[in-house]
Protein backbone atom coordinates (compact mmCIF):
# COMPACT_ATOMS: atom_id res chain seq x y z
CA UNK A 1 0.00 0.00 0.00
CA UNK A 2 2.58 2.48 -1.00
CA UNK A 3 1.39 5.71 -2.27
CA UNK A 4 2.83 7.75 -4.96
CA UNK A 5 4.87 10.03 -3.49
CA UNK A 6 2.21 11.53 -1.39
CA UNK A 7 3.18 12.34 2.17
CA UNK A 8 -0.23 12.79 3.98
CA UNK A 9 -4.30 11.00 3.51
CA UNK A 10 -6.62 12.79 4.72
CA UNK A 11 -9.92 10.63 6.69
CA UNK A 12 -11.86 9.93 3.64
CA UNK A 13 -8.82 8.91 1.72
CA UNK A 14 -8.21 6.42 4.45
CA UNK A 15 -11.26 5.50 4.93
CA UNK A 16 -11.97 4.41 1.40
CA UNK A 17 -8.37 3.02 1.17
CA UNK A 18 -9.23 0.21 4.08
CA UNK A 19 -12.96 -0.11 3.33
CA UNK A 20 -14.13 1.46 6.57
CA UNK A 21 -15.76 4.47 7.89
CA UNK A 22 -14.63 7.52 9.04
CA UNK A 23 -16.41 6.69 12.71
CA UNK A 24 -14.08 3.78 13.17
CA UNK A 25 -11.05 5.43 11.80
CA UNK A 26 -11.74 7.61 15.05
CA UNK A 27 -12.78 5.07 17.31
CA UNK A 28 -9.45 3.01 16.61
CA UNK A 29 -7.44 6.32 17.33
CA UNK A 30 -9.67 6.39 20.97
CA UNK A 31 -8.62 2.23 20.96
CA UNK A 32 -5.31 2.82 19.96
CA UNK A 33 -2.94 5.35 21.92
CA UNK A 34 0.28 4.72 19.14
CA UNK A 35 -2.53 5.79 16.18
CA UNK A 36 -2.46 9.33 16.69
CA UNK A 37 -2.56 11.12 13.16
CA UNK A 38 -1.71 14.62 13.17
CA UNK A 39 -3.84 17.63 13.01
CA UNK A 40 -3.66 20.21 10.11
CA UNK A 41 -3.80 23.50 11.06
CA UNK A 42 -7.88 23.43 10.49
CA UNK A 43 -8.15 20.40 12.71
CA UNK A 44 -8.46 18.09 9.91
CA UNK A 45 -6.66 14.77 10.37
CA UNK A 46 -3.95 14.14 8.03
CA UNK A 47 -2.36 10.38 8.18
CA UNK A 48 1.27 9.70 7.39
CA UNK A 49 2.68 6.14 5.77
CA UNK A 50 3.87 4.96 9.33
CA UNK A 51 -0.38 5.45 10.43
CA UNK A 52 -1.32 3.59 7.60
CA UNK A 53 1.15 0.55 8.22
CA UNK A 54 0.11 0.61 11.66
CA UNK A 55 -3.87 0.83 10.89
CA UNK A 56 -3.24 -2.42 8.31
CA UNK A 57 -1.53 -3.97 11.40
CA UNK A 58 -4.52 -3.40 13.25
CA UNK A 59 -7.29 -4.19 10.95
CA UNK A 60 -5.09 -7.40 10.29
CA UNK A 61 -4.69 -8.21 13.67
CA UNK A 62 -8.82 -7.65 14.57
CA UNK A 63 -10.46 -8.32 11.42
CA UNK A 64 -8.49 -11.19 10.04
CA UNK A 65 -6.45 -12.82 12.90
CA UNK A 66 -9.44 -12.72 15.46
CA UNK A 67 -7.99 -10.52 18.35
CA UNK A 68 -9.69 -8.34 20.63
CA UNK A 69 -9.32 -4.87 20.96
CA UNK A 70 -7.09 -5.14 23.85
CA UNK A 71 -5.10 -8.36 22.41
CA UNK A 72 -3.94 -6.33 19.56
CA UNK A 73 -3.49 -3.41 21.86
CA UNK A 74 -0.94 -5.49 23.80
CA UNK A 75 0.18 -7.34 20.74
CA UNK A 76 1.46 -4.00 19.09
CA UNK A 77 2.85 -2.56 22.62
CA UNK A 78 4.70 -5.75 23.35
CA UNK A 79 5.99 -5.85 19.39
CA UNK A 80 7.43 -2.37 19.80
CA UNK A 81 9.05 -3.13 23.08
CA UNK A 82 10.84 -5.89 21.36
CA UNK A 83 11.67 -3.38 18.28
CA UNK A 84 13.66 -1.22 20.76
CA UNK A 85 15.14 -4.25 22.70
CA UNK A 86 16.41 -5.64 19.17
CA UNK A 87 17.89 -2.22 18.55
CA UNK A 88 19.42 -1.97 21.21
CA UNK A 89 20.86 -5.24 20.79
CA UNK A 90 21.88 -4.03 17.02
CA UNK A 91 23.87 -1.26 18.58
CA UNK A 92 25.97 -3.35 21.14
CA UNK A 93 26.69 -5.66 18.44
CA UNK A 94 27.92 -2.83 16.39
CA UNK A 95 30.25 -1.29 18.77
CA UNK A 96 31.92 -5.07 19.28
CA UNK A 97 32.19 -5.38 16.03
CA UNK A 98 34.20 -1.64 15.35
CA UNK A 99 36.03 -2.67 18.60
CA UNK A 100 37.31 -6.51 17.38
CA UNK A 101 37.67 -4.58 13.61
CA UNK A 102 39.87 -2.44 15.24
CA UNK A 103 42.32 -5.19 17.00
CA UNK A 104 42.05 -7.09 13.73
CA UNK A 105 43.82 -3.91 12.16
CA UNK A 106 45.93 -3.08 14.98
CA UNK A 107 47.30 -6.71 14.55
CA UNK A 108 47.96 -6.54 11.01
CA UNK A 109 49.48 -3.32 10.78
CA UNK A 110 53.93 -3.93 10.50
CA UNK A 111 55.49 -2.81 13.71
CA UNK A 112 58.56 -0.67 13.23
CA UNK A 113 61.46 -3.01 14.41
CA UNK A 114 60.35 -2.79 17.86
CA UNK A 115 63.00 -5.73 18.51
CA UNK A 116 66.61 -4.62 18.25
CA UNK A 117 68.15 -7.74 16.13
CA UNK A 118 72.07 -6.32 16.87
CA UNK A 119 73.81 -7.82 19.47
CA UNK A 120 74.42 -6.49 22.84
Amino acid sequence: MESEGKLYYGIKEVAELFGINASKLRFYEKEFPMLQPRKNRSGDRVYTQADLDLLRDILDLTQAKGYTLAGAREFLKSRDVNRQQNARYIAKLREIKSFLEKIRDDLNTPVDNAIDDSPV
